[in-house]
């Protein structure tokens, strides 16, 4: 199973969303699981994953892990052309190392063209930015390029965006 995780932040709590799916080309989840942090860490300049990370942790308690072999993040593994660890590192080392991480981010950040491959899809002008861990870059690339949907953003990613932003239940 595929897990794609994202996390929403409003006044003092987080909606974390995963998104599970068997092959890449899937139209539609397997599951959806929710969980929700109250009082989330705040948000410091150059340490998001220290927010983010937390919230993943307790998503994942919601998931058999032993299923799972690859997790998407929103995000980027690397941020800088030396590697300086981005919330896709930190996700994986979070799990020993044992479950290969792709980042899927929408916009660039400077200096980081060596860890990063630009995806076109759709009609779209603009690229998605792939980063990765534990699994070849141009094959990280290449599963997130075969996902379902005819847009920019592949279909599953858009309903993982769509339900961690809707309303807490």
């Amino acid at each position: 199973m595929i897990i794609a995780v994202d996390v929403y932040y409003e006044e003092n709590k987080a909606k974390s969303v995963g998104v599970i799916f068997q092959c890449w080309e899937d139209s539609k989840p397997h599951e959806v699981i929710v969980s929700y942090t109250e009082n989330p860490h705040e948000y410091e300049t150059g340490f998001f994953y220290k927010r983010e990370l937390p919230c993943i942790q307790e998503l994942m308690k919601l998931t058999d892990i032993d299923q799972i072999h690859t997790i998407v993040v929103d995000g980027y593994v690397y941020l800088n052309n030396e590697k300086k660890p981005g919330l896709g590192h930190y996700v994986y080392t979070n799990f020993s190392g044992k479950i290969p991480v792709i980042g899927v981010a929408k916009n660039t950040f400077r200096d980081n063209e060596a860890f990063v491959k630009k995806i076109y899809r759709g009609n779209s002008s603009k690229p998605l930015y792939i980063t990765s861990v534990d699994i070849d870059l141009a094959d990280a690339a290449q599963h997130v390029q075969s996902m379902y949907g005819e847009y920019r953003f592949p279909h599953l990613l858009k309903l993982l965006d769509m339900q961690t932003k809707e309303a807490r239940q």
